[in-house]
């Protein structure tokens, strides 16, 4: 199988509360990929996910947010789960280190509550996004175009809306995290409509 990643480092930021399904299975699209993920959360341990309303599956973390470096990475992928964003938001660390990505013009993917965190960037202004329902008049009032669509490709940022959403998603972000930087694509070319 082809290994589009192969050589790319990606971080997994989260922490606990994170929607199980949201990171296990694009963590695994990742890793299959050809990818390197390393789960960046707030402090060192272990990180507990949320499954169907109670607590689910834990996950080691790799690296915490003092000891991350987003220029040591390619790709930023941000899990929902509607505890876990709004924790992160909170944590100037958490905002600064996606804020690096943002700067550098490092693609980023988000899915259900995970563009939460992104409102704090500054990213979402004029950018077309997708989220979980609730997040929708937050991102409008963040500047953000929102759609009701299974995944959203705006300039490098890849955003969906719920787990059923994941298959599309992971698709558009191993070709999105493939394509690398974006400053270099044509940012001028019209959307299709």
């Amino acid at each position: 199988m082809a290994k589009p990643l192969k050589g790319k480092r990606v971080a997994i930021l989260a922490t606990d509360g994170f929607e199980e399904s949201e990171l296990f299975e694009p963590k695994k699209a990742l890793e299959d990929a050809g990818a390197e993920t390393s789960v960046v959360s707030l402090k060192k341990g272990k990180i507990k996910g949320w499954n169907k309303g109670d607590w689910g599956k834990s996950i080691s973390v790799d690296l915490s947010l003092d000891e991350a470096d987003a220029e040591d990475f390619d790709a930023l992928m941000l899990p929902g789960g509607a505890m876990n964003p709004d924790r992160l938001r909170i944590d100037e660390r958490a905002v600064e280190f996606a804020q690096d990505f943002v700067d550098a013009q490092k693609p980023i993917a988000a899915i259900c509550h995970g563009p939460q965190l992104l409102i704090e960037t500054g990213i979402l202004s004029g950018r077309k996004v997708t989220s979980w329902p609730s997040l929708r008049t937050d991102i409008i009032n963040a500047g953000g175009k929102w759609f009701d669509a299974e995944v959203v490709t705006d300039q490098g940022l890849v955003t969906s809306r719920k787990p059923d959403d994941i298959p599309a998603f992971n698709k558009k972000m191993i070709e999105e995290f493939g394509e690398g930087l974006y400053y270099d694509r044509d940012v001028h070319s019209h959307p299709h409509h």
